[in-house]
């Protein structure tokens, strides 16, 4: 059974981003964009429009030295623009590491991302690796 075009297109966007690929990126997502950080940190907040998200992207990369890795675990979609994607990350900064499951919510409208709504399974945790 073929994948649905919607877990394709997040299934690229986190190919691109494992590259450190933000042109591919760009062409993934509309140019309003948003990608909601949660949590209490200086990263935490809303990115608004493509330019924005991409630069918090390769602010996440210089904050760890490139040491943030990726891997997607698991897609599903519900057939009507939402994909969750449930990821392993790992990460170091500082001496601290962080080493856990995550996940984003997307928003796809047409064939591009409009919306990434980050979850975690724990604040306190995030706070302290990005304080």
């Amino acid at each position: 059974m073929a994948e649905h075009p919607h877990a394709a297109l997040v299934r690229k966007g986190y190919e691109a981003f494992s590259r450190g690929d933000m042109d591919a990126l760009r062409g993934l997502m509309t140019g309003d964009c948003t990608h909601h950080v949660p949590g209490d940190h200086p990263l935490a907040g809303d990115y608004k429009g493509v330019d924005n998200v991409l630069r918090f992207y390769g602010q996440l990369f210089a904050e760890t030295d490139g040491s943030l890795r990726v891997e997607i675990r698991d897609l599903f979609v519900d057939g009507r623009g939402h994909v969750v994607a449930v990821h392993h990350q790992t990460a170091g900064r500082g001496g601290r590491t962080i080493d856990q499951d995550s996940c984003i919510v997307f928003r796809v409208v047409g064939d591009k991302i409009t919306d990434l709504d980050e979850c975690s399974p724990n604040l306190d945790e995030d706070n302290a690796f990005w304080a």
